[in-house]
């Protein structure tokens, strides 16, 4: 099991996230096609989030003014000429053989940051190294001091900001992959992490749930060291409560992202762009909000921005233009996203991504 054969070059019929899509499914080893596509359980949540981003309606605003226009914004005191980042999606050599590498290629080509997996099969140094701005996403580690040695070598290799993930302390039940038999290549690993240890042996009635893969689950406490313990901004990812939006920032952090994991993890959780209003009415400006779970088209994130969300995060498109055509593949769909999102917000009548919270949007 491994990538697919990359493109030499990008079909003509490739025209958007969707088309890259197709392509990749043809492309990919159908068992790591599984561990892309695939969500949690029954997969609710995963057509959840596109069926409620579909159900959301643009009415238009004509004759309105918007010569001069543009989708510069500042995020974590960088300034950006679009507000399409590249989510962390990890063991990217599966989906093409430079794996992180073509991905930060891209990003640095299209101004996009790249938030690098902590499940990255490159090292954190050598995609920072491609120049293009790179967040490092965490997972908590079983001790402090293993985390802190990341967030070191995240600071040392000059990343812009930390995206700690809270949604996912366990793994979801990922029911297409386990059908598929999709395991990791031999030889594949995590760059940037330690070897696993095993965990202790559990004493007669334990559960391995709660007393093995949750015994060093991290807490709010962790969130509050994490950022004192760093001078990059620290973004928690996996929120879906207003109420623990809120407490994010009580604990430090810079901003959240609205998110349910793209699917991956508890399946039934609410769509994720249901959860974005309410969140954004709660933090009333105060910090960014990002979005990412179903992004598939620049009308999508024009959405998001409608609702509160300052940014938002593509996983799969990537992976998906990633497989198809590598850094080549990824700059297009950026690009692509980014035009996409500019015509719609021309004829939504919005010169600017502020303007865009004053859009007309319902549910039929």
């Amino acid at each position: 099991m491994s990538a697919g054969i990359p493109l030499a070059a990008i079909p003509p019929d490739i025209v958007s996230a969707g088309d890259y899509e197709r392509y990749a499914e043809k492309i990919l080893d159908p068992c790591i096609w599984a561990y892309l596509a695939g969500g949690a359980g029954d997969e609710i949540t995963l057509r959840a989030n596109r069926a409620a981003l579909d159900a959301l309606m643009m009415t238009p605003r004509v004759l309105a003014d918007v010569a001069g226009g543009h989708t510069r914004l500042t995020l974590a005191g960088e300034a950006l000429s679009h507000p399409f980042l590249l989510a962390p999606v990890g063991w990217q050599q599966l989906f093409h053989p430079q794996g992180e590498l073509a991905s930060a290629q891209a990003a640095r080509l299209m101004d996009a940051p790249f938030a690098v997996s902590c499940m990255a099969t490159e090292t954190v140094e050598a995609i920072a190294g491609q120049g293009g701005p790179v967040w490092l996403q965490l997972y908590m580690q079983p001790t402090r001091a293993e985390t802190e040695a990341l967030v070191r070598r995240a600071e040392a290799a000059g990343c812009r900001a930390l995206l700690v993930t809270v949604d996912a302390p366990i793994g979801g039940i990922r029911n297409r992959a386990q059908r598929a038999g999709f395991a990791l290549p031999p030889g594949m690993v995590a760059a940037n992490l330690p070897p696993e240890t095993p965990p202790p042996a559990l004493k007669p009635g334990e559960s391995p749930v709660f007393d093995a893969m949750m015994r060093a689950a991290p807490g709010w406490a962790d969130i509050e060291w994490l950022t004192r313990l760093t001078h990059l901004p620290v973004f928690v990812k996996g929120i879906l409560q207003a109420d623990d939006a809120a407490r994010a920032m009580d604990a430090g952090a810079a901003g959240v992202v609205v998110s349910n994991h793209g699917g991956r993890v508890l399946d039934g959780a609410p769509a994720a762009i249901t959860a974005l209003p309410a969140i954004a009415q709660r933090l009333k400006g105060a910090a960014p909000i990002l979005f990412d779970s179903g992004i598939r088209r620049g009308s999508d994130a024009f959405k998001a921005i409608a609702l509160g969300a300052d940014a938002v995060m593509i996983g799969r498109p990537y992976i998906w233009a990633l497989s198809v055509a590598g850094a080549l593949g990824v700059a297009h769909l950026l690009r692509t996203l980014r035009e996409e999102l500019e015509i719609t917000m021309a004829l939504m009548g919005c010169r600017t991504l502020a303007d865009i919270r004053q859009a007309d949007l319902h549910r039929p």
